[in-house]
């Protein structure tokens, strides 16, 4: 039996061919090395809705607006095994609008609805001299309140504007660690698959 497994690469920043995307494309290079696919998803740059607190996500576990792109995000997002999410710094802070969908999505996807336990998330920014590591921070506050392993490599995932070598091979590492993590959770999928045959057998 095959299984197949996507990566989600969420492009955070307004410039759809920009150092962001120069960032997750090093990510997907590794990924497809271990044959995992990818989609990716733009960030428009359309106006995005912050939350207003209504509550409504309690009950449908997406989010009462409909004029942007968070609902879009949460099924891309449950249809994938993981999720990657890259973006500009600004103020030593991810891009704010992208942070405004990423309060919805999680807030109605996570919060409530647990839609995405156990999905394998990273995050990876972009940035000219300061503010990466409060910036990760703050992505991978969304991950870890959602039960959702965080994937490292072997320094902060940040990629310099202009020519970063390091950051090349920090986020190339990033992406082969977690081609190896969803590796690990193909076998162990196909162990418990195996088990129940067993056991159905045996019955």
């Amino acid at each position: 039996m095959v299984i197949c497994m996507k990566v989600l690469l969420v492009n955070g920043s307004p410039h759809k061919n920009g150092n962001t995307s120069k960032a997750l494309s090093i990510i997907e290079a590794a990924l497809h090395e271990r044959d995992i696919q990818t989609e990716w998803f733009q960030l428009s740059a359309k106006p995005v809705r912050g939350c207003i607190a209504c509550e409504k996500c309690r009950e449908t576990y997406r989010c009462v607006f409909e004029d942007d792109q968070a609902n879009e995000l949460i099924e891309k997002i449950i249809a994938c095994d993981g999720v990657v999410i890259g973006s500009p710094v600004y103020f030593a802070g991810p891009n704010g609008a992208l942070l405004a969908l990423l309060d919805r999505v999680f807030y109605a996807g996570s919060c409530h609805g647990r839609l995405f336990k156990g999905k394998i998330g990273a995050a990876a920014v972009t940035l000219w001299r300061a503010g990466s590591t409060a910036a990760l921070d703050r992505l991978y506050k969304y991950f870890s309140y959602s039960e959702m392993p965080i994937v490292s490599s072997d320094y902060w995932n940040m990629l310099h504007i202009g020519n970063d070598q390091t950051g090349e091979d920090i986020l190339r590492r990033l992406g082969r660690n977690m081609a190896e993590l969803l590796d690990r959770s193909i076998k162990k999928r196909g162990s418990d698959i195996w088990t129940s045959w067993i056991f159905q057998r045996s019955g």
